[in-house]
């Protein structure tokens, strides 16, 4: 019987296929919690990234800084109604931060391109809900940059680090197994995610959440000042759990590659 070759790929989308430097969520939440009278830090707006965006709106106010500081603020902890209202409050300012933050990262669309010729089928799953990311798809699109699935966070209970969204796409897809499937993402809640659904996955550092810079300003550095950098977000992400690390998807080719010969000597992730 022949070995199985790799032949899906399911995508994130902020950090990975658009929105060089994963910006637009950064500042979406920096926002609201300044308008809630807390102050945060790009740091810890960080650490949930990835997550469906009011599991992330939770996940930081259980930061004991900021719990502390929303208690000080509001004379009591955060509760559940208050994530529920801070989170209506994000919709809106997402849905803007996104269509500022939607170009496509260098060499996602030359990507596409390549893996359609080679029959690839291609999916997505993103931490944003549905109603985020309408004009996103629309300029992806018209980038030649369109998934034949895409599923948001609030399209598959329990996803992200779960695997419901990437499971999702398998059978819309028809993916006859997981072991066929590339999962690329920016974070590791997104790297879990393809873990979890049983695929092989691929963490694109420089162009996400790990640098967290746009691809002006990255571009506008030396090499000197590029390493230090460069060395801290491969640390970010050592632990994360994936397979591969790379730069970003142009360098994404050698890795399916190399996953097509582990297969082939009967690997599996």
């Amino acid at each position: 019987m022949n070995a199985p070759s790799l032949n899906a790929a399911i995508f994130d989308w902020a950090g990975t296929l658009v929105d060089f430097g994963s910006r637009a969520p950064l500042r979406a939440f920096m926002q609201v919690f300044a308008n809630a009278g807390i102050a945060v830090d790009e740091a810890e707006t960080r650490i949930p990234m990835g997550t469906e965006k009011k599991e992330h709106i939770r996940r930081m106010l259980q930061q004991a800084r900021i719990r502390d500081a929303w208690r000080e603020q509001h004379g009591r902890f955060a509760s559940e109604e208050d994530i529920d209202a801070l989170y209506t409050e994000l919709a809106p300012i997402q849905r803007a931060e996104i269509d500022h933050h939607s170009t496509p990262v260098p060499g996602a669309a030359a990507l596409f391109s390549d893996l359609r010729a080679r029959g690839f089928k291609l999916g997505s799953t993103t931490g944003y809900s549905r109603g985020m990311i309408d004009g996103m798809l629309e300029k992806a699109a018209a980038a030649d940059i369109q998934p034949d699935c895409v599923v948001a966070a609030d399209e598959a209970a329990g996803a992200r680090p779960g695997p419901a969204a990437a499971l999702k796409n398998v059978i819309a897809l028809e993916i006859g197994s997981v072991a066929q499937c590339v999962k690329v993402d920016d974070t590791s809640a997104g790297i879990l995610e393809g873990r979890n659904a049983g695929m092989w996955t691929v963490a694109v550092v420089l162009s996400g959440n790990a640098l967290g810079l746009s691809h002006e300003a990255w571009e506008r550095m030396d090499e000197a000042q590029q390493t230090p950098l460069r060395q801290a977000a491969y640390r970010k992400m050592a632990g994360c759990g994936a397979h591969y690390l790379i730069d970003d998807i142009r360098q994404l080719e050698p890795v399916l590659v190399d996953i097509d010969r582990r297969l082939a000597l009967g690997e599996r992730p």
